[in-house]
C-alpha cells in the first residue's frame, strides 16, 4: 500500500470538526426500517458524480496518479458510510435536517450554487463532518446531546463553509505537494537504504505529515466557524448558539456519570450479585505506549474538538459587534428536535450492536438505563449483548466486536472495556441470565425479551 492511500482515509476522517419512551407509558422503542433501496439509489448517485470528477481536465496533472488515488480513497470512504448503512433513512429525521438545511440557505442565496446533501450518521461519535462530494454527516451522538436547534444550525453552517472554502480539496493539494516535495523525498530516500528500523522511521515520518496537516486543519476550524457565523447570522437563529455549541463540544468527552455506580446498580440481581472483580482495573491492559500526559497539548489534542476556548475567544467580538438583539433557538419546532433527540438515543445503541461493536452498545445502554429505569428495549439490550458475547467468546471473535481501552477513551468507557476484558466465559452468560432473570415477571410479554431469556437459559446450561 502506498504511502497516499495509507494515510488518506485517516486523513479524511480526522481533520474536520466539527470534526426513550418511559416505561408504562410507551410502547418499547422499535429501530427504524433501513431504506435499502435509497440508500442504493445514493450510492449510484454519488459514484457516477466520483467518475466524473476523475474525468474532468480540472484535475491536476501534475502528479495526477496521486491524486487519483486519494480521490478513489475518499470515494471508498464515501461508499463506506452507505454500505454500512450508516446513513439514517428514517422520513421523519430526513424532512427535519432538509428543513433545517433550507432555512440557512434561504438565508444565504449564494448556497444554491452548492449541492448540499446533509444526512444524520447513526454513530455515537459526538462529531459532524464534511467528508467530501457535498455530503455533511450529523452524527446523531452529537444531536441528541445539543441543547436547542440554534446549536444545530450553527453545526451545519460549520460544515456547509468547510464545503464552500474547499478545505477538503485544498487538504489534498497541500499534501500531494508535501510528499512529492524535495525534502520529503530524500527523507523516505533515507529510511529505505536504512538496514534496520526500517518500519519504525517509515511510520514515524508519515505520522509527521499527517501530525502536521492535522495542526493547519486547525486553521480551517477557525475559517470555518467565522462563515458559519457569517451564514447564521443571516438567519433568524439565536447567534449565541455558535458559542454554547462550542462550549458544550469543549466538555463533551468527560463523563458525565458514574459508570461504576451503574454497574453496581444495575448488573447486581439477587440471584447472582455484582463482583467488584468485574471493572477491577488492570495497570497493563493499556499497553506499554498508552500512558499520555494529563495536561497540555497533548490532552487537548486527544479531545475530540480541540481548541475550542481558542475557537470561542476568536467567535465572541464578531457576536458581540450584533448588540443585544437576541435571535430564536427553534425555527423548525421545538417538538421535532426533542423527539429526535429522543429517538437517536435509541437508534445509536441498536446500530451499533448491528454494526457489532458490542462495546459500545452497551455504554449507551448503561447509561440510558439510568433516565429510564426498567426501560424493555434497554432491559433486552443489555440481556442481549452478553449473549452476542458470550457466543463470540466461545468463537474466539469478541475481539473484534470490543474496544481496547485507550487514552482517548472517558475513564466511563474504559471501565466499560475493563469489565468485558475481565469476565471469563461462562460469566458472559451467567451475567446476562440473571440480568435478565430478574425482569421475567414484568417483561415477559414482550417477545423480544422472552427470546433473550431463552438464549441466555440455553447458554448456562452449556
Amino acid at each position: 500500500m502506498s504511502t497516499v492511500t495509507r494515510f488518506a482515509l485517516s486523513f479524511f476522517s480526522a481533520i474536520f470538526f466539527i470534526a426513550g419512551p418511559v416505561v408504562g407509558q410507551h410502547a418499547p422503542f422499535t429501530p427504524a426500517t433501513v431504506d435499502q433501496p435509497m440508500l442504493n439509489k445514493l450510492v449510484a448517485q454519488f459514484e457516477q458524480q466520483h467518475k466524473t470528477a476523475l474525468t474532468i481536465t480540472a484535475l491536476p496533472s501534475k502528479y495526477r496518479k496521486d491524486y487519483e488515488e486519494v480521490y478513489n480513497s475518499r470515494w471508498e470512504h464515501i461508499k463506506g458510510v452507505f454500505d454500512r448503512k450508516e446513513v439514517y433513512t428514517a422520513e421523519p429525521a430526513r424532512k427535519y435536517i432538509a428543513d433545517l438545511v433550507d432555512v440557512i440557505v434561504k438565508g444565504n442565496p449564494s448556497l444554491k450554487a452548492y449541492p448540499l446533501h446533509c444526512y444524520f450518521s447513526r454513530t455515537s461519535e459526538p462529531n459532524a463532518s464534511y467528508i467530501g462530494q457535498g455530503i455533511i454527516l450529523f452524527n446523531m451522538g452529537l444531536f441528541e446531546k445539543l441543547e436547542n436547534e440554534s446549536q444545530a444550525a450553527f453545526v451545519l453552517c460549520h460544515e456547509i463553509a468547510h464545503y464552500v472554502l474547499q478545505h477538503s480539496d485544498n487538504s489534498i493539494s497541500e499534501y500531494i505537494s508535501t510528499i512529492n516535495s524535495t525534502s520529503y523525498q530524500q527523507e523516505l530516500r533515507k529510511v529505505k537504504h536504512t538496514e534496520f528500523r526500517k518500519r519504525e522511521l517509515l511510520e514515524k515520518l508519515t505520522k509527521k505529515v499527517a501530525f502536521n496537516h492535522r495542526r493547519h486543519s486547525r486553521d480551517h476550524e477557525s475559517q470555518a466557524d467565522s462563515m458559519a457565523l457569517a451564514l447564521l447570522k443571516n438567519t433568524s437563529f439565536d447567534l449565541s448558539g455558535a458559542v454554547t455549541a462550542l462550549k458544550l463540544l469543549d466538555e463533551i468527552d468527560k463523563d458525565t456519570i458514574d459508570i461504576a455506580a451503574c454497574f453496581k446498580r444495575e448488573l447486581n440481581p439477587a440471584t447472582f450479585p455484582f463482583r467488584d472483580k468485574w471493572i477491577a482495573k488492570s495497570s497493563s491492559i493499556l499497553g506499554a505506549g498508552a500512558s499520555v500526559k494529563a495536561k497540555g497539548d497533548m490532552d487537548d489534542s486527544l479531545k475530540t474538538h480541540p481548541d475550542c476556548q481558542t475557537r470561542i475567544r476568536l467567535l465572541e467580538p464578531a457576536i458581540a459587534q450584533n448588540g443585544s438583539a437576541k435571535g430564536q433557538l427553534y425555527l423548525t419546532g421545538k417538538e421535532r428536535f426533542s423527539t429526535l433527540q429522543n429517538t437517536f438515543k435509541y437508534e445509536i445503541i441498536e446500530y451499533a450492536y448491528q454494526a457489532e461493536k458490542y462495546s459500545n452498545s452497551f455504554y449507551h445502554t448503561l447509561i440510558l438505563l439510568q433516565q429510564y429505569p426498567k426501560d424493555p428495549y434497554l432491559v433486552t439490550q443489555i440481556g442481549r449483548i452478553m449473549n452476542s458475547s458470550y457466543t463470540a467468546r466461545k468463537a474466539h471473535t469478541l475481539g473484534r466486536m470490543v474496544d481496547l481501552p485507550a487514552p482517548e477513551f472517558t475513564p466511563g468507557y474504559n471501565l466499560v472495556l475493563q469489565f468485558f476484558q475481565n469476565l471469563y466465559l461462562e460469566e458472559y452468560a451467567e451475567v446476562g441470565y440473571h440480568y435478565l432473570q430478574q425482569y421475567s415477571g414484568e417483561l415477559s410479554s414482550y417477545p423480544a425479551f422472552k427470546e433473550q431469556l431463552n438464549k441466555s437459559s440455553l447458554f448456562i446450561k452449556q
